[in-house]
């Protein structure tokens, strides 16, 4: 990639994380009404998709899996956990290992949770080919050694 002139550089409209992070705040306003209506946050949404996958996982897999540290996602887990989505518990082998799994009211919410997929599809205008390369590229990009800019 050629380097941007210092006035390309200073344009927003240029900057590959702006465009990242429009492109993901319109997916997540796109989520937000139906996922009110299931009572859910869109990461809370995304924590339920992981154990929708594999159920009993731990929370440090969870954390994983996300790209969320512990701070970020207990707060998620405790409340899905008061709404009765989930229960948390410390595994007997090793008490510092929390096991994540879904109740009756969250394994129920997946076929909603399939709905809100098919409604979402049917609301983007671009072409299915096309948003399959922007998750590809957009996975890429997040699996990329993006160095910090001291290290350029």
């Amino acid at each position: 990639m050629s380097r941007a002139s210092p006035e390309s550089a200073a344009r927003l409209e240029d900057q590959v994380c702006f465009a990242l992070y429009s492109a993901a705040r319109a997916a997540q306003q796109a989520y937000r009404p139906l996922l009110d209506d299931l009572g859910l946050t869109y990461p809370q949404y995304l924590v339920l998709l992981v154990l929708w996958e594999q159920d009993g996982q731990t929370v440090s897999a969870l954390g994983e899996r996300l790209h969320l540290d512990s701070g970020t996602l207990s707060p998620l887990l405790r409340r899905l956990d008061e709404n009765g989505f989930i229960t948390r518990e410390r595994q007997s082998t090793d008490a510092r290992r929390v096991a994540v799994h879904l109740t009756a009211e969250g394994q129920a919410l997946r076929s909603r949770g399939a709905e809100i997929q098919r409604c979402l599809r049917n609301a983007v205008t671009l072409p299915v080919e096309d948003l399959m390369s922007l998750r590809n590229l957009s996975h890429r990009f997040a699996g990329s050694d993006v160095r910090s800019p001291d290290s350029a």
